[in-house]
């Protein structure tokens, strides 16, 4: 019986069906278009861009000059790349420019399609920024697709690691920039750190189009950008904090070795309260009170250290340095540091030098960055079974675009083994025997350890092979772009080699550019390039013989998504293709079925070793599980998000803040309103209205005008008068700073004290939200234990998160109201240096691959070193044969400091120590 939904979609279409009819319409005007377009010489096709601009000017939409403006970068991706793009392709660039995700598949094009959309709405002027994976996707798009952009006169940009701020100011500038998302990001971090606008390198957040955005959205997402640097001395709190921990007892505290955490348990919350009060350390009553959000967080930390880390197991103490133990090799790990604080309770437990904590100074998630965006438009392979999450969270709908050629691909149902090792070496017999039949193969694993596994099996069966694990990805796109060619076999792990094509027979302008490089143009070229193509052509012809591009994956992965990707790599451009998984009972995903009933079912129906099962209900089970843990997975995602928001709306306030007080020439008004609200709060606090003149606390008002308004006044005696109210008490005061902050301003003169008000303001501002920043961090760690109190832990964050906001700001208005009344300037030496010219605070960039658990931006140092090093060597090798190079180039001397240029922080340093640059020759004296 035919459903109403299934009877309705059949007459109507579905709502993809819908959107396509109406993208159609307007790609039937862009072909009537392109007779015109190729009459016009080049000069005049590059003057419709002037020309479009000038409309926009007049008043007309992008909406309205989507159709001659399409045409106009289709006839100029002819001309400069010899590529026209397919109707499928101008539905994408449709998708795009409406805010939306293009679903299209793997060879169909995407990093042409975003031509179109990136050229219509660089025309308002306002930028485009087309945003990669990785460096090397960023600089080859930029490169390739530049030519279309710069033939029709818009400037193309590139943001690479390493860039100064100079640099990245000229990229942010031009009409379209290409970047990956960590310095993007970063960017924006660092831009909202920085002391004046004209240093602030992004011109604002226009128009992005993500490319690969299930994984920069999704996978990315994960894990925030932070920047962190060294905090302030914290030592004496840590030592005295330590000198706590060993005076409690059992019963004051309960531990859970296994998963190696503590707790204090009533009778040791009020022990230690009562030792805390007595070392002035407790804030208010209760240690759980937001004040003591930081006391709590160090005596976790020392409790922790003291009843949990054993020296000599998890540490030593070597040299006077606490080294970390790795728990799997039983190794030194020189450098490393535990993070949170806990380092430095165990430096203090050993008694030695407690080094600063690095803390964090900004951070944001991707979430948080890309919908900054006014709009956002993302393209990929794989988003249908994602597309809850992308509405929830970025409000963008995902659209279905056609193949331009229908998927030739078979897609074979799953094999199940009862072992691991049984399906390996089936795995091993398929690879075996692509090869002897000159079929190419790609076998997709779910670790790097699994491809390093499966290389070793095929190692001493004597295959050869080549590995991918997504660290150096300009490698990996030579081999990815051959991994097409018969009898090839390509070992990949789940994110490496994305962006790159595998053609049949391999790539051919990859292989001309890697063999004819450095050829000059001449009949010799020309030669060897139409020899290479022949070749090319000849191995396409074999690969397709033998049935195209095979895809092995060793085990199903926990979203269905990521599965889809590695299937979607065989069968582009209507290619012949094969694509097959391979799972055992002992995988995991297998293993959260139960793995006993399964096993029992099998060995009843008599399947023997090396026997595998296969049926299309194995993989519509697996795929319902899939679906359970991809649910469960967007939910964490969607909770975590939750709590970050929090922060984020406290961090766009404080950042637009920030931007409101570089704009402004004179603060001496917002200065004065800061100094009349601390005169508010200290009249309110020691003369409550109503209160009688005996219950006034005159002396300590007296005392915290002496600290806030540097103003000794006799408070006591205007307390006395008679009949005196404490409106009159309020205006004398009022009165008094007042006089008190306009003879200070007149001995320093207006010039000079807008300049100090200035640089007092901003840096106390960012002193309060870095330590605003970690209390939140230590509130998020411990704000989980309310749950056992029926308490909702996410309102618990919200609300005390926006007290300790609160806090900040009463904070603030008391520190630079506090400086300002103290600040004396004598002669012009003892002014601070323009607040334009004031350093940032030495900075460390971190993002966590939540895939490898590897920090990305430690791996694009090394990348950077290895492309300073002139042919991507490793530096020590490239150090010992003398061809080390500076950015620019130029030969690099490691006894000559002067010919090093740029070196990144944690790079190695280019002297040959083997430490990071930071701790050698880069370190701060």
């Amino acid at each position: 019986m035919v459903s109403l939904g299934s009877f309705a979609k059949s007459l109507f279409g579905s709502a993809n069906d819908r959107q396509l009819r109406k993208y159609r319409q307007k790609v039937d005007l862009i072909n009537a278009m392109e007779p015109e377009l190729e009459a016009l010489s080049d000069e005049e096709l590059r003057a419709r861009t002037s020309e479009f601009r000038q409309e926009i000017e007049n008043g007309a939409s992008l909406d309205d000059l989507l159709v001659p403006a399409f045409a106009t970068v289709r006839e100029a991706a002819k001309r400069t790349l010899g590529q026209r793009h397919f109707d499928v392709q101008l539905i994408g660039g449709m998708v795009l420019h409406d805010g939306r995700i293009a679903e299209m598949k793997t060879g169909e094009g995407k990093t042409l399609v975003s031509t179109l959309p990136a050229y219509l709405n660089a025309l308002s002027g306002k930028g485009v920024h087309v945003v990669t994976v990785n460096d090397y996707l960023a600089e080859r798009d930029a490169r390739w697709m530049g030519q279309v952009h710069e033939f029709l006169g818009l400037r193309v940009g590139v943001i690479l690691h390493g860039l100064d701020d100079t640099q990245r100011r000229q990229e942010y500038a031009a009409d379209i920039t290409y970047g990956t998302n960590n310095e993007l990001g970063f960017d924006y971090l660092r831009d909202n750190m920085k002391y004046a606008l004209n240093q602030m390198t992004q011109r604002g957040h226009n128009f992005a189009i993500v490319d690969e955005v299930d994984s920069i959205l999704i996978d990315e997402a994960r894990t925030p950008l932070i920047i962190s640097g060294p905090t302030e001395d914290n030592s004496e709190l840590y030592t005295t904090i330590d000198g706590f921990i060993p005076r409690l007892s059992e019963e004051h505290y309960e531990l859970d070795e296994k998963q190696r955490t503590s707790s204090l348990t009533e009778e040791g919350n009020e022990y230690l309260e009562d030792i805390l009060r007595e070392a002035d350390l407790l804030r208010g009553d209760n240690l759980y009170d937001i004040e003591n959000v930081s006391v709590v967080h160090h005596i976790n930390q020392g409790l922790k250290a003291h009843k949990l880390f054993q020296r000599d197991k998890d540490y030593i103490v070597k040299n006077g340095k606490v080294v970390i133990i790795d728990e799997f090799t039983g190794r030194m790990m020189e450098g490393r540091r535990y993070s949170d604080g806990m380092h430095q309770a165990l430096e203090a437990k050993e008694r030695v030098t407690i080094q600063p904590e690095n803390v964090t100074l900004a951070s944001v998630t991707f979430q948080n960055y890309f919908r900054l965006y006014n709009k956002l438009g993302g393209m990929t392979g794989t988003a249908q079974t994602e597309a809850d999450e992308f509405l929830d969270i970025y409000k963008l709908e995902v659209s279905a675009i056609p193949t331009n050629v229908d998927v030739a691909r078979i897609d074979e149902d799953d094999e199940v083994y009862r072992t691991a090792a049984e399906k390996y070496d089936a795995i091993v017999e398929l690879v075996k025997d692509c090869i002897e039949r000159g079929q190419p193969i790609l076998v997709g694993t779910t670790s790097i350890e699994k491809s390093e596994l499966l290389a070793e099996l095929l190692k001493k069966k004597k295959l050869p092979h080549n590995v991918l694990n997504a660290r150096f990805h300009e490698e990996e796109a030579q081999i990815v772009a051959q991994a097409g060619v018969p009898g090839a076999v390509t070992i990949a792990t789940n994110m490496a080699g994305r962006g790159t094509d595998i053609q049949l027979g391999g790539n051919l302008d990859m292989r001309i550019e890697h063999e004819l490089g450095d050829m000059v143009e001449g009949e010799a070229r020309d030669k060897r390039e139409a020899t290479i193509k022949a070749e090319v052509e000849e191995l396409k012809q074999k690969a397709l013989a033998a049935g195209g591009l095979y895809v092995c994956a060793t085990e199903r992965h926990e979203s269905r998504r990521i599965d889809n990707q590695l299937r979607g790599r065989s069968g582009r451009q209507g290619d012949p293709g094969h694509s097959k998984f391979f799972l055992s009972l002992e995988d995991d995903l297998m293993r959260i079925f139960g793995t006993d009933r399964m096993d029992g079912v099998l060995q009843k129906l008599g399947l023997e070793e090396g026997e595998a099962i296969a049926h299309p209900w194995i993989n519509k089970a697996l795929e319902r599980a899939q679906s359970k843990v991809e649910a469960r997975n967007f939910d964490i995602r969607k909770n975590l998000l939750k709590y970050d928001d929090v922060m984020n709306d406290q961090r766009k306030v404080i950042f637009e803040q920030r931007i409101e007080l570089m704009h402004e020439e004179d603060l001496s008004e917002t200065i004065a309103d800061m100094r009349h609200e601390v005169v508010d709060e200290l009249v309110a606090t020691h003369i409550p209205e109503k209160a009688y003149a005996e219950q006034w606390d005159a002396a300590g008002l007296r005392e915290q005008a002496l600290k806030y308004l540097n103003l000794d006044i006799p408070v006591e005696e205007w307390a006395a008068e008679e009949g005196i109210a404490n409106e009159e008490i309020h205006e004398r005061l009022t009165r008094a700073s007042d006089e008190a902050f306009a003879r200070t301003a007149s001995q320093a003169g207006p010039d000079i004290m807008r300049q100090v008000e200035k640089s007092v303001l901003l840096q106390t501002l960012d002193g309060h939200w870095r330590e605003h920043l970690q209390m939140l961090d230590h509130l998020r760690h411990t704000i989980g234990l309310r749950g056992y109190g029926q308490r909702d832990p996410l309102n618990e964050y919200k609300t005390e998160a926006f007290e300790l906001f609160e806090s900040l700001l009463h904070r603030l208005r008391q520190d630079v109201t506090g400086k300002l009344m103290h600040v004396e300037v004598r002669q012009r030496e003892d002014l601070p240096p323009p607040v334009e010219g004031q350093a940032l605070p030495e900075m460390e960039a971190k993002h966590i691959d939540p895939t490898t658990g590897r920090d990305e931006m430690l791996d694009a140092d090394i990348r950077a070193m290895r492309q300073q090093d002139g042919d991507a060597m490793p530096a020590e090798r490239a150090r010992a044969s003398g061809t080390i190079r500076n950015a620019s180039g130029a030969a690099l001397d490691p006894n000559d400091t002067s010919t090093w240029g740029k070196v990144a922080r944690n790079a190695p340093c280019p002297c040959g120590s083997g430490k990071k640059y930071k701790h050698c020759h880069g370190a701060v004296a």
